[in-house]
């Protein structure tokens, strides 16, 4: 996909191709194929048709009759599935969820217009090839996520079935059955995992677009940059924020309350008197959970970070002000009294070099927006101090970043969240102690 991505970047004034039809050198080749192997892709109507009959096989057919018919009332109790109701509830529900909305975007904008893909040849180079390599690094995250789980789950299934656990032939030959069985039941998790952790890291990527673009937007504090164009090019980036939002809300939302119904359950259910728990029993649920957490802090974690990312520009314009304020004074009047009042406050708060061990010590706490490092002001002469200063005002009061039905998804909200289902667990494990 690199050359893909390569010849892409190199062709800005090409014409644009088709919404659904997938192209020798398109960049989206190799995606749109990843797609048609995943029975995902929706660019016609046979493929629609194929995509919702796979959907219905293994996100509800199999699910349904691996709980019911696989029960497995007369096995020891070390096959026993208790919580195989909630695993399948909670696999199926997220699995439908992502469906709905990727089958919703595809339809809706297409796969270019979705990715932002067509916006590209408006940016820079710097974020095109930035953004290109991390698309091309995107299936690799997804296995990354989905590999050691699948591994995980096939080993767990592979000992359920071959220790005997399965009384039922489906097929006539025990063997032949459980064998079945299994590769049905393991293709249904990796199709509803994967369906789930995609949309996710669709939404990281395209947050990572974002973070991008705020990145190359922070070099105009560091050039001789007029105060419009800034404003309209941070008008333009807090427009892609209300869009992704737009789009995402609904999938967050649910997405946070399907997960957290589900750990409530879990947690009901190993936390009764009459439960055992163990690996055998409660591993897979344990899986389970640790995959659904994992897409969740995807989601999560993308949207707080470019949430962080706009806002530290509020922060980096404010700084920006301050040193053009100070670089206008100094050159404005040299031979003012006030330089010896300033050697005195440099004797007793000494300027620290770039070089500095201090600068080691902040680790990840700084970066290219939020740091401590001074501006330096030489091209500020063409701005007015009441143009800096109306620019500084418009950031404090417009605040961007991925909101979901106007709730702000930054580090407070994260906070929030956490304190809220640490309440209701601490407040859910109280009622199932005192009752034992």
């Amino acid at each position: 996909m690199g050359d893909e991505g390569e010849a892409f970047i190199n062709s800005r004034d090409n014409k644009p191709y088709s919404r659904s039809v997938s192209h020798a050198y398109d960049e989206l080749h190799s995606f749109r194929t990843w797609l048609r192997w995943m029975c995902v892709d929706q660019s016609s109507t046979l493929m629609t048709c194929l995509s919702w009959f796979v959907f219905v096989v293994f996100a509800i057919a199999i699910p349904c009759l691996s709980h019911f018919l696989l029960a497995c009332s007369s096995c020891d109790a070390t096959h026993e599935r208790p919580y195989d109701g909630v695993i399948q509830l909670s696999l199926s529900a997220v699995a439908a969820l992502s469906f709905l909305c990727l089958s919703r975007f595809v339809k809706k904008y297409g796969i270019r217009r979705f990715l932002f893909f067509d916006k590209l040849c408006d940016e820079s180079e710097t974020v095109r090839k930035g953004y290109t390599e991390q698309f091309n690094r995107s299936m690799k995250i997804l296995l990354i996520f989905v590999l050691p789980c699948f591994a995980v789950e096939s080993a767990y299934k592979i000992w359920w079935y071959s220790s005997g656990a399965s009384q039922i032939p489906f097929l006539g030959n025990v063997y032949v059955s459980d064998a079945v069985a299994c590769i049905m039941e393991l293709c249904s998790w990796l199709y509803r995992t994967v369906v789930f952790f995609l949309v996710c890291i669709l939404f990281r990527l395209i947050c990572y677009l974002q973070i991008l673009r705020l990145q190359d937007f922070a070099q105009v504090f560091e050039v001789d940059s007029d105060v419009e164009s800034v404003l309209r090019e941070h008008l333009r980036i807090r427009r892609y924020l209300r869009i992704i939002s737009h789009r995402y809300r609904a999938f967050i939302l649910w997405a946070l309350i399907f997960i957290t119904i589900s750990l409530f359950a879990s947690l009901l259910m190993t936390t009764r008197s009459s439960a055992e728990v163990n690996i055998y029993k409660a591993g897979e649920l344990a899986l389970c959970s640790v995959s659904l957490l994992a897409g969740l802090m995807i989601l999560l974690r993308s949207a707080t970070r470019i949430t962080h990312k706009a806002q530290s520009v509020t922060s980096l314009a404010t700084k920006w002000h301050v040193c053009a304020t100070i670089e206008s004074f100094d050159t404005a009047d040299p031979e003012t009294p006030m330089a010896q009042g300033q050697g005195a406050v440099s004797r007793l708060f000494p300027a620290s070099t770039d070089g500095s061990s201090d600068g080691d010590d902040v680790g990840d706490e700084e970066d290219e927006l939020d740091n401590t490092k001074l501006i330096p002001a030489y091209a500020y002469s063409t701005i007015s101090f009441q143009k800096r200063q109306a620019l500084v005002t418009y950031f404090e009061n417009n605040r961007a970043g991925i909101t979901v039905y106007g709730f702000m998804l930054d580090r407070g909200s994260l906070h929030t969240i956490f304190g809220i289902e640490l309440s209701l667990v601490l407040w859910l494990l109280g009622k199932t102690i005192a009752s034992l």
